[in-house]
């Protein structure tokens, strides 16, 4: 059987033993192996709401601390470029490596989940998280930063990667929405927090850029140990192999078997899968590529934000590094006008969604396409020293607003029209994302310095008003993109043979 086939078959097999079935805590042998009994506990669907809460809180605790990570470097910059001698660009590349180890890494570990489970990736990145703390505190040299960053962004990136699918292992798809918009405000969320807390660590002389990652790990460490104690397995296929186990053991009985167990592929067939599955999508599907370059373009302003707000607000207001951190707190609220908005996206997708289907998602995302640029051109256009410093701080809120409103987008819309494969058009837009996210930092500081800050601006304003057509593309013509996909037909002969 082809590999595509029999991956396909194995999450089929395992969807319809772990979802559709509800938990229980002893296997039962029947034609299709151990399955989950009816109303039991064992089945990530059939956990009590406060189980279920328990395990998102835990997630994206993670996703604040990796996100809250991956910007707060950037509030310690003027030390850090002090004390090891290096240079601004080189500074940036510590900054943006975090991002690139973000993104690729998720093509080999999401393999990893379906062969050992969500809860050892999460306990184990965590602890590796924390480690790669102290290489960084205890740097000498910039590449040591450089290094370590791009590894500890490999190891954070289980606090994003994993967190939906973990969401979508434990709710239903209409319970799934504010969990959903809970992951994607605490990414937000985070990435504005960090710099905060940075900027006036980074503002006391004795503390400086070193206390800025003693504190991550502080705080990374107790996180771990709260995983290893509070946090539960969620993978329903793992949970079912796990049972089977068990009472092979307990009974001798080789016939106690999971389903999952005979079609899953090798570990090395499920890595090849995911590393190759992302790219066939992206090069492949109208629907990912143009999805996986909004949100990139999206995620390369949040972190070109990172750089430029130095620049802005320490230039033109004469900011110290405490109150450069504040204006993000302009991120979190952004943030925060996001999740109010969704509210909205919920109640409209539940009114449409018989009649729309996944495009019921994109509502918000179409709002989002006017929100983006405006904010693009505000926060150009006030950047002079006789306007007010809440002008462009309010730019950047509405920037983020609409970031928000699109990462949030991609995820709900993707899921829904991918199903089997929504994890593969995931990695793939994390890919491209993170990638963006690498270069901007880079390429910031050398934009704004030869095109003037207004001007800098404007041309990403311009670009953001271009890309702004996906959602309306999709929103009007997306079901018949769809259906000329042939991972489209593959669904629709999983639904058949279902």
């Amino acid at each position: 059987m082809p590999l595509l086939a029999r991956q396909r078959d194995a999450r089929s097999a395992a969807q319809s033993t772990c979802m559709k079935m509800s938990g229980s805590t002893s296997g039962t042998r029947c034609v299709g192996g151990v399955t989950f009994d009816e109303k039991g506990a064992r089945d990530p669907m059939s956990f009590t709401y406060t189980k279920k809460w328990i395990i998102t809180a835990i997630a994206c605790v993670f996703t604040v601390i990796s996100a809250s990570v991956s910007s707060s470097i950037a509030s310690g910059q003027p030390s850090m470029i002090r004390d090891l001698h290096c240079t601004t660009l080189q500074a940036g590349a510590a900054l943006g490596l975090y991002a690139l180890g973000f993104g690729v890494t998720p093509l080999i570990t999401a393999s990893f989940s379906e062969e050992f489970g969500r809860r050892p990736l999460y306990t184990y990145s965590a602890a590796l998280f924390t480690i790669f703390f102290i290489p960084i505190a205890l740097a000498r040299n910039v590449q040591t930063v450089m290094a370590f960053r791009f590894l500890q962004g490999a190891a954070g990136s289980t606090g994003s990667t994993m967190v939906g699918g973990t969401i979508a292992d434990i709710w239903s798809t209409h319970e799934r929405g504010v969990p959903m918009a809970l992951f994607a405000f605490t990414a937000i969320f985070g990435t504005g927090f960090g710099p905060i807390i940075g900027g006036f660590v980074e503002n006391n002389s004795s503390l400086e850029w070193r206390w800025i990652q003693w504190m991550g790990c502080i705080i990374s460490g107790v996180f771990t140990i709260v995983a290893f104690i509070f946090m539960s397995e969620t993978r329903g296929s793992v949970l079912l192999t796990q049972m089977a186990h068990r009472k092979r053991k307990e009974t001798g009985d080789q016939r106690y078997r999971a389903r999952i167990e005979d079609e899953r592929a090798s570990l090395r067939e499920l890595i090849y899968v995911s590393c190759t599955r992302p790219i066939i999508l992206l090069c492949t599907e109208p629907v990912v590529a143009s999805f996986s370059l909004w949100i990139g373009f999206g995620w390369g302003i949040l972190y070109g934000l990172l750089e430029s707000v130095g620049l802005v607000f320490r230039t033109l207001y004469n900011f110290n590094s405490a109150q450069a951190g504040l204006v993000f707190l302009s991120i979190c609220i952004g943030g925060a006008l996001g999740w109010i908005s969704n509210l909205y996206q919920e109640r409209l997708y539940h009114r449409n969604v018989a009649r729309l289907g996944p495009e019921a998602r994109l509502y918000g995302a179409c709002a989002a396409g006017i929100i983006f640029p405006i904010g693009c051109f505000i926060y150009a256009w006030t950047s002079y020293p006789y306007i007010p410093w809440i002008a462009p701080a309010i730019g950047i809120a509405v920037i983020i607003w609409g970031v928000f409103l699109i990462y949030l987008a991609v995820f709900n819309y993707m899921a829904d029209s991918y199903l089997i494969y929504a994890s593969s058009a995931l990695a793939g837009q994390s890919l491209i994302r993170n990638i963006v996210g690498t270069f901007f930092p880079l390429v910031t500081p050398i934009m704004y310095n030869n095109l003037g800050y207004r001007w800098a601006g404007t041309l990403l304003g311009c670009l953001a008003s271009g890309l702004a057509i996906v959602p309306f593309v999709l929103f009007i013509w997306g079901p018949k993109i769809r259906a000329r996909s042939r991972f489209a037909k593959n669904l629709e002969s999983a639904d058949a043979g279902a």
